[in-house]
């Protein structure tokens, strides 16, 4: 089982490759494109992470964003999305602890 304070960045890059985009270097956040998508992945590992550096819009970041963390924690990480109503489309993405497995949990309906 993956230590929960230690972010599944690895994993997050893994899943990227695994549904055909092509992932940059980078720590914790990089960029995944496919096609004319351009996602901005920020992992977290929501134990000792605040997401509230992660929120800004930093204008010529893609207006794509995607959050990766444990699946244990994917479910609050959403919640906090919701109520923050960050400016732009997202979605959050849960590995499970072993990595053999993903969900993805889309934005709230109607949001940017």
């Amino acid at each position: 089982m993956a230590p929960a304070s230690i972010p599944p960045t690895t994993e997050a890059r893994n899943v990227f490759r695994e549904l055909g985009y092509t992932v940059s270097e980078g720590g914790r956040e990089f960029v995944a494109e496919r096609k004319w998508r351009r996602v901005l992945v920020t992992v977290l590992c929501l134990e000792s992470d605040d997401i509230d550096p992660y929120l800004a819009d930093g204008g010529d970041a893609p207006r794509l964003r995607c959050f990766v963390t444990w699946r244990e924690r994917a479910e609050d990480l959403r919640d906090q999305l919701v109520s923050r109503k960050p400016p732009y489309d997202w979605a959050v993405i849960g590995i499970e602890a072993d990595g053999s497995d993903f969900a993805v949990m889309e934005g709230a309906p109607g949001s940017p």
